[in-house]
């Protein structure tokens, strides 16, 4: 039986194709990349579509180039509208990032100066992608790796005024924010507690490694590893404050068993019932 309600999901990888399909679990979804599907038929749509006929599936972006300084190419945009009319997701997201320059495509999600240049030129990408989609998107922050300078706003304040600006919701990805705050030397805790919550559609737990250079201490939001103790800390601070949302445990590389998986989104799984039932409680106290 479908489930529309909060919960705890997985991004869907053919190696656990059958597993996901007949796993029952309460609250499961699964997340796919949308590019991955802009194909006019074939054995691929049909594994979506019987995954889509047991469970909620999100699409979960990665080359709209938003943050780019042209529009978001519109072909991309008819080809994502289409598949979003026919898988008609739970959620559509995508990254604050820009991947494409002067028609080169490459592969990685880069970062911007958060000037005021760059929010108007985004909101106006986001107004243009929302309006040929036909509805929300939720838009992730970023994993940082280097200070940049030239920011006229924190990354909360940005992403606040792009939710403003354009009605978009967000996407927090908890692992980012350990490994930027890492990586830059700043409290994960207050970037956290800052974040917009009444903004979040949406939140994504991922693993991180260490880079191979060992004169360099820097972390890699890597999606090969399993969620780290101090992201499964901050996730519950982050829903405490907040509570539920859909949340996602994103593995990428390095895919382990998908019973292995499914432990992880259990844990997630038991941090929105057990937030649920305290707010549940919350209300019935005040009644």
């Amino acid at each position: 039986m479908m489930t529309t309600s909060p919960g705890a999901g997985i991004g869907l990888k053919p190696e656990h194709f059958e597993a996901a399909r007949q796993c029952a679990a309460p609250g499961l979804w699964f997340e796919v990349h949308p590019e991955n599907y802009f194909v006019p038929g074939g054995p691929r749509l049909a594994w979506l579509a019987a995954i889509r006929a047991t469970h909620p599936v999100a699409l979960h972006g990665v080359a709209l180039s938003l943050a780019a300084d042209v529009p978001p190419d519109r072909d991309h945009l008819r080809r994502l509208a289409a598949l979003i009319r026919w898988i008609e997701p739970a959620r559509v997201t995508e990254h604050l990032a820009w991947s494409s320059w002067r028609g080169v495509y490459y592969p990685d999600l880069l970062p911007i100066a958060r000037t005021r240049a760059a929010l108007e030129r985004i909101a106006e990408n986001i107004d243009i992608a929302q309006t040929m989609l036909g509805r929300q998107i939720s838009i992730e922050n970023p994993s940082h790796y280097l200070r940049i300078e030239d920011h006229d706003w924190s990354e909360t304040d940005f992403l606040a005024a792009l939710v403003h600006r354009t009605g978009c919701s967000l996407l927090l990805d908890v692992n980012n924010i350990y490994v930027s705050a890492r990586n830059l030397g700043c409290s994960a805790e207050a970037w956290l507690d800052a974040f917009p919550g009444e903004a979040v559609s949406e939140i994504h737990l991922a693993g991180h490694t260490r880079d191979a250079n060992p004169a360099v201490d820097l972390l890699i939001d890597s999606h090969d590893t399993p969620v780290a103790t101090e992201v499964w800390t901050l996730y519950e601070r982050l829903v405490t404050r907040i509570g539920p949302r859909p949340t996602l445990i994103e593995r990428d590389g390095k895919l382990p068993a998908f019973e292995d998986l499914m432990a992880e989104r259990d844990r997630a799984q038991d941090v929105l019932q057990c937030a649920a039932t305290q707010a549940a409680g919350s209300l019935a106290e005040a009644a």
